[in-house]
């Protein structure tokens, strides 16, 4: 028995083809997102890097500078009132000390979302998909 050749649709893609198309679409988007979180990632990362970099350097001059004020006004009053003087500087530099932690947590807490631009991109995805 022969097997004859199989009937001819008229050029439409098939079921195998269509399945094909559906997947190769649905690989594309998740290259597309996952270059998009690369790129967030490559970014945060450097701007991190930046910011920890510059906030070391602003840290050790202005700690360098606060104590060369310290021991300048603690040499001033050193005759009169060093005790007094010893005693402010301790608190100013306890109290800005405490703000600074504070304000540090809550920026912390308050930050932005990592990946918020992948996960409002995946987000679109999701309705376009129940559409």
């Amino acid at each position: 028995m022969s097997v004859g050749p199989s009937p001819d649709h008229g050029g439409r893609p098939g079921l195998f083809d269509s399945v094909k198309g559906l997947a190769a679409s649905g690989v594309a988007v998740v290259r597309t997102r996952l270059e998009l979180l690369s790129t967030e990632v490559a970014e945060e990362k450097e701007r991190f890097l930046s910011l920890l970099w510059l906030g070391l350097a602003a840290l050790f001059f202005i700690g360098l500078g606060i104590v060369f004020a310290a021991v300048l006004l603690t040499v001033a009053f050193w005759d009169s009132h060093r005790l007094l003087v010893l005693a402010m500087l301790t608190l100013l530099f306890l109290g800005v000390g405490i703000a600074a932690l504070s304000m540090a947590l809550r920026q912390g807490r308050e930050g932005p979302k990592l990946f918020s631009a992948s996960l409002a991109e995946l987000s679109k995805d999701q309705e376009q998909l129940r559409q």
